[in-house]
């Protein structure tokens, strides 16, 4: 009898704890994650990096509620391999996806067009996760490949809702406002057609938000894929008059800057009205360095841009909140990549990322936390064709197809002022001999740029240097 009261008691003791703490009660599900990226914005063009110029309430919002990532990397400067190598967590060079984008009208090669796509001997996040019992999605740009094939939908998203291709126009489609490429025609899952009235960075954020009430009761993980702030320059009016002080595409990129912010936090806002906040991974990235020349978009302190391998081309936006989990208005120091959030999201979704074969990317999670005190990377490596760059430690080599290469310490000079190449030409030597031995381990590219394209990058890197002052 007395037992039996005392179980009884027990019982409703732990019903009142795990009522009272969310955190307890939800600890044995899985948590429901959310990827959102954005596309070739500035390292310098959001509030938790410190700009006074861009509104991003939100998105800074979402800073003080997890942690920032100060040296976060993507693994290519470009935007199709960069999502290659965020989708596989795999180096894209390793399966012949060079840091070049599909299709291939700037291409050269015996493998263009509709040829051109994500191998379909790799899987993607979409797969990983489905395998673990998660509801997926692709909201957004998919860049991967256009024809059937590539589809999102064929590649382990069951629902899909946004463009095959790279960029489109961000108002409707229409008479006046003609589509000529038929990879931007907005698309739900497989094939079906329709344009949205709405402003395009409005659409896909409300499409993800619906996704995320249609599943509010199982784990599900989307991957929100803006445009936004990529070309074409399209603002709405009342987002151009936030700015009464700018001009020109700086003005357009701060409107569009707003959009995508306000967005963004339309559709959190709907993650917290569900009740989901406690068992949400938030995940905010950007795909590549601003294109400082196409969209006035500023990566200060960094040099460079889109499309070149200064850390104004490569490091990239981070925030991740994951409440109960990761430490609120907290920072992290060491370098990260991309190809992480892979074997991260596995893990949290119940799999073991040590069983899947090839990933270059390691679950940040024991890094975060303070469980392990190493650098998730001490080497990172990037390739484009004749240009390659290893990072070792703070040490980083540039090589270059028209001129000696380069070296910098990047504890000391995030800005790459100060080319060491010549006071240490051993260590250059010798980081040359490791970029070269990784770049042996590679498939040979499927498809490369036209010349002409090369020779572009190497003046637009030049045009945007920081130099000594």
């Amino acid at each position: 009898m007395h037992k039996t009261i005392i179980y009884t008691l027990t019982f409703f003791t732990l019903i009142i704890i795990f009522i009272s703490n969310p955190s307890i009660s939800t600890a044995q599900t899985k948590p429901n994650i959310l990827l959102i990226i954005s596309d070739d914005a500035g390292y310098a063009d959001f509030g938790f990096h410190g700009s006074k110029v861009m509104k991003t309430p939100y998105l800074d919002k979402l800073a003080k509620q997890g942690m920032l990532f100060k040296q976060a990397y993507v693994t290519a400067a470009v935007c199709g391999p960069s999502r290659a190598g965020l989708l596989t967590g795999k180096y894209q060079q390793r399966f012949g996806y060079e840091e070049n984008n599909v299709p291939g009208y700037m291409s050269n090669s015996a493998l263009m067009g509709d040829e051109m796509g994500l191998p379909l001997d790799q899987k993607t996040m979409g797969d990983y996760m489905k395998s673990l019992g998660y509801k997926t999605a692709y909201f957004g740009k998919w860049h991967q490949g256009n024809v059937d094939r590539y589809h999102p939908t064929k590649r382990g998203f069951d629902e899909f809702y946004g463009i095959r291709g790279g960029a489109r126009s961000y108002f409707p489609f229409n008479e006046k406002n003609p589509n000529h490429n038929m990879e931007n025609w907005l698309e739900r899952d497989f094939g079906k057609r329709g344009e949205s009235d709405k402003y395009f960075t409005d659409v896909l954020a409300d499409e993800t938000a619906l996704f995320v009430e249609r599943n509010k009761d199982k784990p599900f993980f989307a991957i929100l894929s803006f445009n936004a702030v990529h070309t074409p320059m399209h603002a709405e009016k009342k987002d151009l008059k936030e700015f009464p002080n700018l001009t020109g595409k700086r003005q357009k990129l701060a409107a569009m800057t707003l959009s995508m912010d306000r967005a963004i936090g339309r559709l959190l806002d709907k993650v917290s009205k569900l009740g989901l906040d406690e068992n949400t991974v938030v995940i905010f990235t950007n795909d590549n360095g601003g294109p400082s020349d196409t969209n006035a978009s500023l990566n200060h302190p960094l040099s460079g841009t889109k499309a070149n391998h200064l850390e104004g081309g490569i490091r990239v936006p981070f925030l991740m909140r994951w409440p109960g989990v990761i430490p609120k208005n907290s920072e992290y120091e060491y370098p990260i990549s991309t190809l992480d959030l892979l074997p991260t999201f596995f893990n949290a979704g119940g799999g073991n990322a040590k069983n899947l074969d090839g990933l270059d990317g390691v679950d940040l999670l024991p890094y975060v936390l303070g469980k392990n005190k190493d650098r998730p990377h001490q080497t990172l490596y990037w390739k484009k064709e004749n240009r390659g760059v290893i990072r070792e430690g703070d040490w980083k080599l540039l090589r270059f197809p028209d001129r000696p290469a380069e070296l910098y310490d990047l504890s000391k000079d995030i800005s790459e002022v100060n080319d060491l190449a010549a006071e240490y030409p051993e260590k250059v030597r010798e980081m040359y001999k490791k970029l070269f031995a990784w770049e042996c381990t590679l498939d040979r590219p499927l498809w490369q740029l036209k010349r002409i394209y090369e020779d572009k990058a190497m003046k637009r890197m030049d045009a945007y240097r920081k130099t000594k002052k």
